[in-house]
């Protein structure tokens, strides 16, 4: 039998060692977690990582009792994995995750309607509008007679104060919903408005670099805008660090970056909520590879005494 010199079995150890090294890095990446992008088909689905998040709970089991979820006096950050779903109050086959609330110090409510076969949504209480905006799937608006409008991904409606409507899915989808007491001003009154992201035209943002879209209507009827779309490029950030008396719900749909909140710097990416109290210093920086893409509330039109 040949016998093989100690220098030989070395070469032969590396060899082996570095084929099963390429494979892993071809196959995975260097160093890297299994990702919710492998895990299905459907990763290039706009606003898909707002439903399934990196950071999902299947990737924490390694770190029990962790979470980026953050609440201060001025300011939160609620993010996917700690989502809380129960039964939305009588609306049908429904679960929903309240982001932000009255109890935080916030005038409004934001939540995740997560629809499911057959589900119906139940009317807001007396002088509360509601907007909905559909990142996953699609539902019917019907305001109770022949009237319907189907909103698919990236639709939204503005359902002003005491207006009679429902939201069917016949199959699941998920809502972005915020709602609040309207601020009634004189004799004005809000209109229905429903529309897409892609209908809206680019607003211009002197001194900024990023793209910027309202969804609703600037005049004063309406006590709140959606800053939606505001995109932001791998790398710009906003020039202005802004301090004003305004409040914010914010919703990542696409990417990731630094939010600053009072005297903290937050990684944030797509899923993640924020609540911003009047004042709280606020500032924020795009990463990563890919643009990123977020929902913004702000109340307008009203005198803040």
């Amino acid at each position: 039998m040949k016998r093989f010199s100690p220098l030989t079995y070395l070469f032969f150890f590396l060899s082996i060692s570095l084929s099963y090294l390429q494979v892993a890095i071809s196959a995975e990446g260097f160093c890297s977690a299994p990702s919710s992008a492998s895990n299905g088909g459907n990763s290039g689905v706009l606003y898909w990582k707002v439903t399934n998040p990196t950071l999902s709970p299947a990737h924490l089991q390694d770190l029990p009792g962790f979470t980026r979820s953050v609440y201060e006096r001025d300011h939160a950050l609620i993010t996917p994995e700690s989502h809380v779903l129960g039964p939305l109050p009588e609306w049908e086959n429904t679960l929903g995750a309240y982001l932000i609330t009255p109890s935080m110090g916030s005038h409004f409510v934001m939540y995740i309607a997560k629809m499911q076969d057959n589900s119906r949504s139940a009317l807001p209480p007396g002088d509360v509008e509601r907007f909905i905006f559909v990142v996953s799937g699609a539902v019917t608006l019907s305001n109770g007679s022949d009237n319907s409008h189907t909103l698919m991904v990236d639709s939204y409606a503005y359902l002003p104060p005491n207006f009679h409507h429902a939201i069917n899915s016949e199959a699941p989808a998920t809502l972005v919903v915020l709602e609040r007491r309207y601020s009634y001003l004189s004799d004005l009154v809000p209109e229905l408005i429903i529309g897409s992201t892609d209908k809206q035209q680019l607003l211009e943002t002197p001194g900024e670099i990023f793209q910027l879209r309202k969804l609703l209507p600037t005049s004063m009827a309406y006590d709140f805008n959606i800053h939606q779309i505001m995109d932001f490029q791998p790398g710009e950030f906003l020039n202005v660090k802004e301090v004003h008396y305004n409040q914010h719900g914010l919703l990542l749909l696409e990417g990731q970056g630094i939010y600053r909140l009072g005297n903290s710097w937050y990684p944030v990416q797509a899923g993640d909520a924020i609540w911003m109290a009047p004042f709280v210093p606020q500032w924020y920086a795009a990463l990563g590879k890919s643009r990123t893409r977020y929902l913004l509330y702000k109340d307008v039109n009203r005198n803040p005494v």
